[in-house]
């Protein structure tokens, strides 16, 4: 008996592509998340800290009603600073207020070698704080918000102590009062800049004088009458 050919395999029709591969999408191909341009952030230019959130209250007639109270320092770590204090109905709403009386109201730091020019003290209401300049590689001893304030303002090395009351409103206008009562170097009275001011207002005198001096007299005639 002779043998009989084998039935041939019944051919398959080409099947759709049923998951999504890179590039291809479930229906006609195209995937709309790789045609998405990328957002790219923009960096920040200043540096925005949220110190302290307290939750207040506001008593009406028919009860009360909460909101929320936001403590913020923002700056640009070189020497610029700014606090501001601002309320909302919800948290975010709070510190974004608060974000924008801080760039309303910055202040600038004048600082000598990554420190403080000179020791200095403020006091506002029951806050009282006390700032030092430190050695190099000392680093920031401070505590709470006005270590915050200060690494926010561009300051490396200082020393700091509170005198007063721990209210954090307070400590950070105080620290911003200290930081703004700041001389610069340049400005600094020293016997040097006093010899040579001395010096200077002398020159001026004799000058002036020699001027005088060289100027000529004026002679009154006599009519005669």
């Amino acid at each position: 008996m002779a043998d009989t050919p084998a039935p041939a395999a019944p051919v398959q029709a080409p099947q759709q592509n049923q998951g999504r591969g890179p590039g291809q999408g479930g229906r006609g191909g195209n995937d709309r998340r790789n045609r998405r341009p990328e957002i790219q952030q923009e960096e920040k230019q200043f540096d925005e800290r949220t110190l302290h959130i307290d939750r207040v209250a506001r008593v009406v007639k028919g009860g009360r009603r909460f909101r929320f109270r936001a403590l913020v320092v923002v700056g640009d770590r070189k020497t610029r600073v700014g606090i501001g204090i601002a309320k909302g109905a919800d948290v975010t709403a709070a510190v974004t207020k608060a974000t924008e009386v801080a760039k309303k109201h910055f202040i600038n730091v004048s600082l000598y070698k990554g420190t403080l020019p000179h020791e200095t003290e403020s006091k506002v209401s029951g806050a009282h704080i006390l700032l030092k300049p430190a050695s190099q590689g000392t680093g920031l001893i401070a505590g709470g918000v006005v270590r915050t304030i200060l690494e926010v303002a561009g300051v490396k090395n200082a020393l700091s102590k509170s005198l007063g009351s721990s209210n954090k409103a307070n400590t950070a206008y105080a620290t911003i009062a200290a930081l703004e009562s700041l001389v610069p170097a340049k400005n600094w009275v020293t016997a040097k800049t006093l010899t040579a001011k001395r010096s200077t207002e002398s020159k001026e005198a004799a000058k002036a004088v020699a001027k005088r001096a060289a100027a000529p007299k004026k002679t009154e005639k006599s009519e005669d009458k």
